[in-house]
């Protein structure tokens, strides 16, 4: 099956966003800072304390008090705000009507609606079971806390972001790239998939192709075993940041004379 971009697009998660300009040197340097023991507990510490955060998660609350049902739950934009960025899905906040259709279908079905979708989807319906549970699902106290700790997460990588472009996917591969079992998973994952085919310089115009030309075009240059091998992830990560960089700093044009070090 082929797809247009704008459905897959839809289906597979949309490009990162950012227009800050910044060095592929500087990318690296604030991975690594990332990367360090303490760097998120100490940033996540912060988080806990920041004004707009803190308000965000009180207006989350206070909506989810007020709602009728779940169905209404997913069209509260307060809720939304911070539910899609606590499960790894702001990516998604475009299409309201296909994430409340996700969050709401059968995880364990396997001919569902999750099938065809982003995998992060199938992880999002799994961890709040709203098929299932309904609104209870949301305000479950150990899924409450699951969503406070993942916006804190993703606060804290947001401003990671606004220093290096793709910073945040970049760290979502290097968690995530050991548990990709085979070449179709690593596709069905939005993020995963990204930071795969911009590391290895592949054109969007791949999303439009049939999954099994994709699958093809990907193994032939990324053998899967490489992503059990901590040093070629990282490397991989890196030429993603460094690319995010140089696309950032040139819009779009031209190629920089550091990342032809990694190629």
């Amino acid at each position: 099956m082929s797809l247009s971009i704008s459905v897959a697009t839809a289906l597979f998660g949309g490009a990162s966003e950012t227009s800050n300009a910044v060095s592929a040197s500087a990318s690296l340097l604030v991975l690594r800072r990332a990367q360090s023991p303490d760097a998120a507990a100490k940033a996540i510490a912060a988080e806990k304390k920041d004004p707009v955060t803190l308000t965000a998660l009180a207006q989350f609350k206070l909506a989810l008090g007020k709602a009728k049902d779940v169905t209404a739950a997913l069209r509260d934009p307060r809720i939304l705000g911070v539910l899609l960025p606590a499960l790894g899905l702001t990516d998604q906040a475009a299409y309201p009507g296909l994430v409340q259709k996700a969050l709401l279908a059968d995880p364990k079905d396997p001919k569902g609606v999750l099938a065809g979708l982003d995998s992060r989807f199938k992880n999002a319906a799994t961890t709040l079971e709203l098929k299932a549970k309904g609104l209870a699902g949301l305000t479950d106290a150990k899924v409450q806390q699951t969503l406070t700790d993942g916006y804190l997460q993703y606060q804290y990588q947001k401003g990671l972001d606004a220093q290096a472009p793709g910073m945040s996917d970049a760290l979502y591969f290097l968690k995530n790239a050991a548990n990709m079992k085979d070449i179709y998973s690593l596709l069905g994952n939005g993020v995963m998939r990204r930071v795969v085919t911009v590391a290895l310089g592949l054109p969007p115009q791949l999303a439009i192709q049939p999954i099994e030309s994709q699958a093809r075009t990907v193994s032939s240059r990324l053998p899967l075993a490489d992503l059990q091998n901590a040093k070629k992830v990282q490397l991989l990560a890196q030429r993603y940041l460094m690319t995010k960089a140089d696309a950032a700093g040139s819009g779009g044009t031209g190629g920089s004379p550091f990342l032809s070090l990694f190629a």
